[in-house]
């Protein structure tokens, strides 16, 4: 009884120390990787809504300037409307992430909002007076650095979701990723449309 009670103790530290010895295994060998990386994702992912809404937000502003002084460039105006319209009515909440056909569908809203919004920048060349107006040079620089945190949450994003499926795909994450987290699928990220796609766009007026 007393040799029982004795090697007791010395078992549960033996077994103690050897859940702490494999946890540390485990975790050197990168099982909790593949979670991590998702956050990372799911973070860049924010930054890129974030930034698409600080430039959606700036719009309305920037129309009703630019229509104080070029009210005869209606077309123009209402194609920026519209597009901005078309790309604000889209979900990008996190579940955008697990849907690749939703997530092209916003790439493009996006896409076509800044090529609307650069035929209003050409528009604003023909309109001195527009051009020194405080308030347009003020929207002026906010879209400027806007395009600037675009082109930078961007090319984040793309880095953590090739992060993320490169992990999946590799070992060790690839044997993580059958026993442990299966149900965490290949990201889809967004797609080049031009050879300098990852540049933030010239704001010029």
């Amino acid at each position: 009884m007393q040799a029982t009670l004795g090697v007791t103790p010395y078992r549960i530290a033996w077994r103690a120390a050897f859940l702490l010895l494999v946890a540390m295994l485990l975790s050197g060998c990168g099982v909790n990787n593949l979670p991590t990386y998702d956050e990372q994702v799911k973070s860049a992912w924010s930054q890129v809504e974030n930034q698409y809404q600080r430039r959606a937000d700036l719009i309305p502003n920037l129309v009703e300037t630019v229509k104080g002084y070029a009210r005869q460039e209606q077309e123009t105006l209402t194609a920026v409307i519209e597009a901005r319209s078309k790309a604000t009515s889209i979900q990008v909440d996190e579940s955008i992430l697990n849907n690749p056909e939703k997530l092209q569908q916003f790439q493009q809203a996006q896409g076509e909002l800044s090529s609307a919004l650069s035929r209003l920048m050409a528009v604003s060349e023909r309109y001195p007076d527009l051009k020194s107006n405080q308030n347009f040079l003020a929207l002026q620089s906010q879209l400027e650095g806007t395009e600037n945190r675009i082109a930078v949450a961007r090319r984040d994003f793309i880095a953590a979701v090739e992060r993320y499926n490169t992990e999946i795909r590799t070992f060790p994450g690839r044997l993580w990723h059958s026993v442990l987290y299966s149900e965490m699928e290949i990201r889809e990220t967004f797609e080049a449309t031009a050879t300098d796609a990852d540049q933030a766009p010239e704001v010029s007026f």
